[in-house]
């Protein structure tokens, strides 16, 4: 009887409308803590860019110091050794490509001459579509450049003109003076922000790298009360993942961009270093980084050399450095595999570059890692992992069950049919199909599905065991599986019957089906029952003459009823070897053997395997070749 309370509300509905609202209050709160983090990095980007900079450069470069500290130099030494090599080639680097750059920037109206024969070359029919366009815009072009000075000679009221109003009076704007700072102002004022940021990188990089212990402690301080492995599991996989990630990307695309350059050098392009660093840099962006990479030197084999055989030859070093890189190197030196959907790279690199700009884009990849890392190790940040992760969300007996729930067999037919070809039949049944039907079993039970999706769940999974079985048997009749079928049928184990028998429902008659067969495949003579009364059940059993019964029972409700028709079975037929299979019996087969008892069966299995492996210890051990006529004489 429900209980109710002053104002006549159950207290059943009480505690779901807290929990709803605990749901609800829970959503609110991670939602509005997402915004204000959002709201936080774009608002203090310009102290987080610099941060999450020397953290990247700190775990590029960890393995460095560590190798000079065993080498007995010290941390601090190290650490300064390291930095100022970093410094002094990227100094070298970009001064040299700075002065490239100034260099294009000073000869771009040398390459219009080029640029316009190369266009012209292309030779466009002017009876063609595209043709009388290009000569349309044209024409338009000079129109509009001449268009000024007609209107400028023009009178149409045909009035004089003043001339004084003619002629415009000159004036001249003299700048005062300038100082020394203010001249030092003028000259590094461009790349003040720059380097500002870059003194910041420097000084975060030096003090992350000198007391990394130190701040391993403190996050593992802050995060791990009560929770010390789940903390040290998640810095020790972060660190791991990210520092061998980050430096075998680095040593990758430095190498790519060196052989990129020297491939642009022998063919004699101009400021080749410039582009092959721009390569470089340009593959820590995610898909179009490349593209990028590779259209700058080709525009600029188009402006320099006639025709396009320079750009070609641009194009195919690029196609076969990407072709090996991406195909051979990465996945040999460390795999494609960062643990994110592309998916979640490419939304990834949208939103930080939207935040963070091209620093952002860069970085993109190693914060979305560290995200991704978080929702593993967070319980509260778990759908991180879901939207981020390349994992499957959902294992394959969840989807095969989520798209028969959807009404969706012919998915759930390829979805078997695939695994077949990558597993056993055995294999397929216990691991896939049949927690498939514990699932439809649970929903059934608690009312989650209708009794329409119910029944069309069900007889899918007929056909498509039907489907699956009759697949395997084909495939069977060929090679060593015929040799061993043939084998096997004039052996003893061929003339034993066995009958599967369900204990409850249409469950656990798909199941007695999967066990059949896969006898069946095994050489014995089994058979299964359909669902039906227990004395419908039990008259067939005495009509097939069987040796060994298997009472099928998929479990959480079927236990009571397996134990019922197992004593019914041993007490009409006591001379019938019983096998009960509690199907995939959480606390395993010993435990299951005493939730049946002992003294009604033979045996428990609650596995596919098991259950073969029992029938084949029972017709190893019995040897009674009138089992058949008892049976039908206590049948009598």
């Amino acid at each position: 009887m429900c209980v109710r309370g002053p104002v006549g509300v159950g207290v059943g509905d009480q505690a779901l409308t807290r929990s709803l609202n605990s749901t609800t209050s829970s959503k609110s709160s991670l939602f509005i803590a997402v915004t204000l983090t959002i709201a936080i990095l774009y608002f203090g980007r310009f102290i987080f860019i610099p941060l999450a900079l020397a953290l990247v450069f700190s775990f590029l470069l960890t393995p460095f110091v560590s190798l000079l500290e065993k080498a007995h130099l010290g941390r601090v030494p190290s650490t300064l050794t390291v930095l100022a090599l970093c410094i002094v080639i990227a100094v070298g680097v970009g001064w040299e490509v700075t002065a490239q750059l100034l260099e294009i920037t000073g000869h771009i109206g040398d390459y219009k001459e080029n640029l316009e024969q190369t266009i012209r070359s292309l030779n466009i029919p002017r009876n063609t579509a595209l043709g009388q366009a290009t000569a349309t815009m044209r024409e338009l072009n000079k129109e509009l450049d001449a268009a000024p000075g007609k209107v400028a000679t023009a009178n149409p009221s045909g009035a004089k003109t003043n001339p004084s109003t003619s002629h415009p009076i000159p004036v001249q704007v003299t700048a005062p003076p300038t100082n020394l700072v203010q001249d030092v102002h003028t000259l590094i004022g461009p790349v003040a922000g720059p380097l500002e940021t870059a003194g910041i990188v420097i000084i975060f990089t030096a003090f992350i790298l000198i007391k990394r212990e130190d701040l391993r402690n403190r996050l593992i301080r802050l995060g791990g009360e009560g929770r010390l492995t789940v903390v040290t599991q998640a810095l020790d996989d972060a660190s791991r993942r990210l520092s061998r990630y980050l430096l075998m990307q680095f040593l990758v695309n430095a190498t790519y961009g060196s052989i990129f350059g020297v491939g642009l050098y022998f063919m004699k392009l101009p400021h080749a270093l410039l582009w092959g660093t721009l390569a470089a840099l340009l593959r820590f962006v995610p898909y179009i980084g490349t593209l990028i990479a590779a259209a700058f030197p080709v525009v600029m084999a188009l402006a320099v050399f006639p025709g396009w055989n320079h750009a070609l030859m641009i194009v195919g070093l690029f196609l076969i450095l990407e072709l090996i890189t991406a195909n051979l190197i990465e996945p040999w030196l460390y795999g494609t595999h960062t643990g994110i959907s592309s998916l979640a790279v490419l939304v990834a690199a949208v939103f930080w570059s939207m935040l963070w700009g091209p620093v952002g884009l860069i970085l993109s990849t190693p914060l979305t890692v560290c995200l991704m890392l978080a929702g593993r190790y967070v319980q509260r940040l778990s759908f991180l992992e879901v939207l981020l992760g390349d994992e499957p969300v959902l294992s394959a007996h969840e989807l095969l069950y989520q798209r028969l729930l959807a009404m969706d067999q012919d998915e759930a037919r390829n979805l078997m049919e695939k695994e077949l070809h990558e597993r056993s039949l055995q294999s397929l049944y216990e691991e896939i199909v049949i927690p498939a039907l514990g699932l439809a079993e649970e929903d059934r039970h608690s009312d989650a599905v209708s009794e329409r999706t119910s029944e069309f769940i069900y007889q899918s999974m007929r056909e498509l065991i039907d489907d699956l079985g009759e697949q395997a048997r084909t495939q069977s009749t060929t090679g060593e599986a015929a040799d061993v079928a043939k084998a096997l049928s004039g052996s003893q184990l061929a003339k034993i019957n066995i009958i599967c028998v369900p204990a409850r429902d249409g469950a656990d008659e798909l199941v007695g089906m999967m066990l059949s067969q896969l006898l069946q495949q095994a050489g014995h003579g089994a058979d299964y029952i359909v669902i039906g009364t227990v004395h419908d059940m039990l008259e067939q059993v005495a009509q097939s003459g069987c040796h060994t019964v298997c009472v099928s029972a998929l479990p959480p409700f079927a236990v009571g009823q397996a134990r019922s028709l197992c004593k019914r079975i041993h007490a009409r037929f006591p001379e019938l070897a019983v096998i009960v299979g509690l199907w995939n019996f959480a606390a395993g087969a010993q435990k299951a053997q005493e939730r049946i008892g002992s003294s009604c069966s033979d045996a428990v299995a609650t596995t596919l395997s098991e259950a073969l492996l029992q029938v084949r210890r029972l017709s190893a051990a019995s040897d009674q070749p009138d089992t058949g006529k008892a049976v039908a004489s206590s049948a009598k």
